[in-house]
């Protein structure tokens, strides 16, 4: 099980392997359906919905324009509040600091909340090569890792299995990780969830290191802020002696009333609730009430990169809810496995590129898993504009051109098997810069109207395979407004 899922096949097979299996289409359409429209609902509660979008979308901008002071201001709190203060430029960098850290305290074993910058860096294996065990708390990254599976999505990261399925996980599995799951376990929600917790209760008395990651963090107070839903991430939080958080550098947040907004916004776009119902902060140690040590390892892994792209920076405004995969007609029939990342869906699609670069084959395809349709962009709280992204970045994958890579400004080279596209698009490029050939191609497809097949050759077969080639009018527009109007505007 590989957190970055290296070697993935590129988009379209893997999408094509995902749709044979019906088991998983029932999954999704199930779920994403109900999440959907429970989010609408809870936002529709809101008059000022519209405001709260835009207030976030503005306090992420500002942030990101001055993140590098917003950072420093959160070291110097998180410092003077008895925490430290790690920095980490990748993943690597990242995973040795944390192991570092546990083989320094000496222990073996560690307890997780759930952490899409973790799963990002591949913590989980990093530590397991060290000698050391994480073990996730979440119910539905718990079934993840018993089930030696990938997360499939942001939110509900067991989203593609069913009941039947975990029931059979906890069976064979829970008894290798500790304590086994009851005799007789039925697959009726809360025997799954009782087997989760008493699974789950020994590793959490007895842990001594807890990582996390988290949701936002406050500058002006160096206050860390984790949002859930089960309770697990409270005694992660609360319990060992040593805390260390993973998180991403584009997590800050100014002020705690720049929080409030994200506070609203977040819960109704994620679980469609009003609040969350475990909303846990700390600022720093204190004596007899929590860890009695706290580490934050601030990551970068490409964020930097992201952020010198004027485009391509909004995706790091997202606060994770997944409100855009569950709206995405391409996601909810392939699942989130076959976008290779753990950020699947739209907001993954702009996002692993960006941090991971166009190089490989399943990066270089991610910009194509969307029909455009811009419903991830209608229900974004920070209104990330997805499909301006995704344009974007086809233009990066097919073109070339400067970009910013580990920090060096560099030119990419257009990717593999383009060719033709790019041929394609700079003949349409010349042919819409002359009028005449335009006005000599419109009325030459016109006139042999009747010999064009109704399907495309070629490549395009795959294009037409599924709809139909729209036909080509008698005339072109033009000729139509010379002949009826003489070429003047406002003839009647």
């Amino acid at each position: 099980m590989s957190g970055t899922f290296v070697g993935m096949p590129a988009f379209p097979k893997a999408a094509h392997e995902a749709l044979r299996n019906e088991t998983l289409r029932g999954n999704l359409r199930h779920a994403t359906h109900t999440i959907r429209a429970k989010r609408a609902k809870a936002v529709a509660e809101l008059s000022d919905w519209a405001e709260l979008r835009e207030a976030g979308r503005r306090i992420k901008d500002d942030t990101l324009r001055h993140l590098d002071r917003h950072l420093v201001q959160l070291e110097e709190a998180v410092t003077a509040a008895g925490g430290t203060v790690h920095w980490a430029a990748d993943a690597d960098e990242a995973n040795r600091i944390v192991a570092d850290l546990v083989r320094a305290i000496g222990e073996s074993e560690v307890v997780k909340v759930k952490s899409m910058a973790t799963q990002e860096i591949g913590l989980n294996e990093a530590l397991e090569a060290e000698g050391i065990r994480a073990y996730e708390t979440d119910l539905a990254e718990l079934i993840v890792q018993l089930g030696r599976d990938r997360p499939s999505h942001i939110l509900v990261p067991a989203i593609h299995r069913n009941r039947g399925e975990i029931r059979d996980i906890f069976r064979t599995e829970m008894g290798e990780w500790g304590r086994p799951a009851p005799e007789g376990l039925t697959d009726t929600p809360a025997e799954l969830a009782e087997a989760a917790r008493l699974h789950l209760r020994e590793k959490f008395l007895r842990a001594k290191v807890g990582v996390s990651g988290a949701n936002f963090m406050v500058a002006e107070t160096g206050t860390l802020v984790v949002v859930e839903s089960e309770g697990n991430g409270r005694m992660c939080l609360t319990l060992p002696e040593t805390l260390i958080s993973v998180v991403g550098i584009e997590k800050i947040v100014p002020t705690w009333r720049d929080l409030e907004v994200f506070l609203q916004t977040l819960p109704r776009s994620s679980t469609a609730e009003r609040m969350n119902p475990y909303t846990s902060m700390w600022t720093g140690t204190t004596e007899e009430d929590g860890p009695r040590t706290f580490h934050l390892v601030l990551l970068d892994n490409g964020r930097t990169d992201t952020l010198a792209d004027e485009v391509g920076r909004q995706a790091l405004r997202c606060i994770r809810c997944s409100a855009c995969l569950n709206v995405c007609p391409v996601y909810e029939r392939a699942g989130g496995h076959a976008y290779g990342s753990v950020y699947p869906g739209p907001i993954g699609a702009i996002l692993s590129p960006q941090l991971r670069g166009t190089a490989s084959e399943i990066d270089a395809s991610l910009p194509y898993a969307s029909s455009l349709c811009g419903a991830c962009y209608e229900v974004c709280p920070v209104a990330i504009d997805i499909p301006e992204v995704l344009v974007h970045l086809r233009e990066r994958v097919v073109e070339g051109g400067p970009a910013v890579r580990e920090g060096n400004r560099v030119v990419l080279k257009p990717a593999k098997g383009h060719a033709a596209e790019r041929a394609a698009m700079r003949a349409a490029r010349w042919v819409f810069a002359h009028p005449g050939a335009l006005r000599a191609g419109q009325r030459f497809a016109s006139r042999t109207r009747r010999l064009h097949p109704r399907t495309l050759p070629g490549p395009g077969k795959a294009w037409t395979g599924t709809r139909d080639l729209p036909p080509v009018p008698a005339e072109p527009f033009r000729d139509w407004w010379q002949r009826t109007h003489g070429g003047k505007d406002g003839a009647k």
